[in-house]
């Protein structure tokens, strides 16, 4: 059976990370030759992994080599000519007068696809302008649209926790959210307080949300009336994680945690 190596490897600084297996050693920073859905790409080891945290290591895709000078060059040039190709592409649309928003472009390695991502609040139909740049670049051309969480992920950031936005850094799928989630959670309805950089719901909000639904299961929403020992009440104030909640009493507040329908006066 062959032995695999298993790396962490990204395209761009501070960019996503994504695991690669190899058959050779490969030293921590050092750039490599990858292969992809796209073909092949260009980037750096950042990390090494354990490969008894990897399921399916037969699944990733290889590290083709460690990267030599020509092939530093060969990325140089690809970078310097998909900036060009960013440029011309923004003047077809204009020309061909789509309602489109380029955000940047990039080779492959090996230069048999060409990608563009962009911006548009609608369907865009870009046959045409696909036709041109393919008659310019003899490549495949892709054009991909792109939304705000999108965008969010090639430009990167910190998030108010303070960390690397998780769309950026480790997320292969954005889940959706909703406010739902915000609300099942207690959170402040504030946009400052649940929305990302990209002016989204936080994709944090769907780590716990299903513990929340859980613990939630049997309490009541603050305003509701309930009946107690100490007599009828409202609820003022629900715990959710600690599963109890507070009841307004006769001017009293009343804590009681699910298990304990007495409760306890403050």
């Amino acid at each position: 059976m062959d032995r695999y190596y298993v790396y962490g490897v990204n395209f761009k600084d501070n960019g996503k990370i994504y695991n690669f297996k190899s058959k050779i050693r490969c030293p921590i920073n050092v750039t490599v030759i990858t292969e992809t859905e796209k073909g092949l790409q260009f980037g750096k080891v950042v990390n090494f992994i354990n490969n008894d945290s990897i399921k399916n290591i037969d699944e990733l895709k290889d590290i083709i080599r460690i990267s030599t000078k020509k092939d530093y060059e060969e990325y140089l040039k690809n970078l310097r000519d998909a900036n060009q190709a960013l440029k011309q592409c923004r003047l077809l649309v204009k020309e061909l007068n789509l309602d489109m928003k380029m955000i940047n472009a990039s080779f492959t390695f090996d230069r048999k696809q060409l990608i563009f991502n962009f911006l548009a609040d609608e369907r865009i139909d870009f046959r045409e302008l696909a036709r041109r740049l393919a008659a310019i670049y003899r490549t495949r051309i892709e054009l991909r649209q792109i939304g705000a969480r999108d965008k969010a992920r090639e430009v990167g950031g910190v998030g108010i926790c303070g960390e690397k936005i998780c769309c950026a850094n480790f997320l292969n799928h954005i889940d959706s959210v909703s406010m739902n989630m915000a609300k099942n959670q207690g959170l402040a309805l504030s946009p400052s307080k649940i929305n990302g950089l990209c002016g989204r719901l936080l994709c944090c909000l769907t780590y716990e949300d299903e513990e929340y639904l859980r613990c939630s299961e049997g309490l009541p929403n603050v305003g509701d009336t309930v009946t107690l020992e100490q007599g009828e009440g409202t609820v003022v104030n629900v715990d959710v994680l600690n599963r109890s909640y507070k009841v307004l009493v006769n001017n009293e507040k009343v804590e009681i945690s699910l298990g304990d329908e007495s409760g306890s006066v403050e």
